[in-house]
């Protein structure tokens, strides 16, 4: 049997360390004991926040279903982190966290405007995932918060496997916004949990 590590090597470390994180989380979600926890999931772009939720969307611990909303439907744009995130907390985490139907809109990229509105039950669980979402503002507002952590270059080759040429254009411009969040808000001490992801 050869030594050499295999092809797949990467993306089964990838898959081991989300694996290892949606047992955490889920724990963590059950001794919140609450019918509707909210579970905010940070990372800089390609770190895996959309894998993290919808591998913990498939295993959640509590009956009954769970929103989720991604930032990226929210941002106006590439210059719109932080407008993205105060969309979040103004539209979605504070109602939901007063017992109020959020209403938000998804941002059409193709035509760089508002499309159609989705609502959010107050009644039901909640996972927000998005580059910039743990700020002090929406901390508190989040029963479960996760920060996670990869090396640029792991980020960058996955996120431009996945969203391809028409993010390379854009990938310097949104990774300043990142990094500002990184040294304003330092959303890994905000996190109830944090992990690694090669």
């Amino acid at each position: 049997m050869s030594s050499a590590p295999s092809r797949s090597s990467g993306t089964d470390a990838v898959g081991n360390s989300l694996a290892i994180a949606v047992d955490q989380i889920s724990q963590a979600i059950a001794a919140v004991s609450a019918s509707n926890p909210v579970v905010l999931i940070d990372g800089r772009s390609g770190a895996g926040k959309s894998s993290l939720a919808r591998a913990l969307v498939a295993r959640w611990p509590l009956r009954g279903r769970v929103q989720v909303v991604a930032l990226d439907s929210l941002y106006p744009g590439w210059d719109g982190l932080d407008d993205g995130v105060e969309l979040a907390r103004e539209l979605i985490l504070t109602p939901h966290a007063r017992g109020l139907v959020g209403v938000w809109q998804r941002w059409d990229w193709t035509v760089g405007e508002p499309a159609e509105a989705h609502a959010v039950d107050p009644s039901l669980p909640l996972i927000v995932e998005g580059a910039g979402l743990l700020t002090p503002a929406t901390a508190r507002l989040g029963d479960v918060r996760v920060w996670l952590e990869s090396p640029a270059a792991s980020r960058k080759q996955r996120a431009l496997a996945r969203d391809g040429d028409a993010y390379l254009r854009h990938w310097e411009r949104w990774a300043r916004q990142e990094q500002r969040h990184v040294a304003r808000d330092d959303p890994m001490r905000l996190a109830t949990l944090a992990f690694p992801v090669p």
